[in-house]
């Protein structure tokens, strides 16, 4: 990537920012103990939550119960979700420095999620991060959502920025091809939530990082 600083940076949520897996594995559990069902162990349920609500509740249920009850379970594990939303969820760790290094720099930087804004701002809230936020936009703030532009669209208009002067970091291939649909430079976290890692070669982003200090490496910055 050129050796020039990014006027922004923007973050997907969930396994990029926050490892919120903690949290939503809870969530699933208390609704399959509710249902007299064994809990999954966090290693089966972490690979999948990026793909949000919906696929954990598949995979929480499977084909064990009929299609047409699946959105009812959903809907409890949200309900579930919320009760215990920043209990166990944190910053990735080296996040706290990176975001003060950004903020010190006069980077701004946001957050562009697919997860509905009514989960997302308590999330940010409980985390203290509402504040620090330049911008904010959820899976349900406008008619699209990721791997649709517009989101990343939108949240470089609303902090003033040109697309082209942003980077997108993200861990699910409709972050990289958002990101590369707004013309914005991508970088894949790889620390966070993939099913398959060795299909991240096939989603062309710009980089890849192991651990958020990569993310330093990338913007040509150090940490105090």
């Amino acid at each position: 990537m050129p050796d020039v600083l990014p006027a922004a940076v923007l973050f997907d949520l969930d396994g990029t920012l926050i490892d919120t897996a903690p949290d939503m594995g809870g969530a699933l559990n208390n609704l399959l103990r509710e249902e007299n069902r064994a809990p999954l162990p966090l290693d089966a349920i972490r690979p999948y939550v990026s793909q949000g609500g919906l696929v954990l509740t598949k995979l929480g249920f499977g084909d064990t119960v009929p299609a047409a009850q699946i959105e009812p379970l959903r809907q409890r594990f949200l309900q579930h979700y919320l009760a215990i939303i920043a209990d166990d969820s944190r910053l990735f760790a080296g996040f706290d420095a990176i975001l003060d290094e950004l903020e010190a720099r006069s980077i701004t930087w946001g957050i562009v999620t697919n997860k509905p804004e009514w989960l997302t701002h308590p999330l940010l809230e409980q985390l203290g991060l509402s504040s620090r936020s330049a911008v904010v936009i959820g899976g349900d703030t406008l008619a699209q959502r990721k791997p649709h532009p517009l989101p990343l669209q939108i949240a470089a208009q609303r902090i003033g920025v040109d697309c082209a002067a942003c980077i997108y970091v993200g861990d699910d291939e409709r972050d990289i091809v958002a990101g590369r649909a707004a013309q914005m430079k991508t970088l894949v976290a790889a620390y966070g939530y993939i099913e398959d890692a060795d299909a991240i070669a096939g989603w062309n982003a710009d980089g890849v990082i192991n651990s958020p200090s990569e993310l330093m490496q990338h913007l040509h910055l150090g940490t105090h």
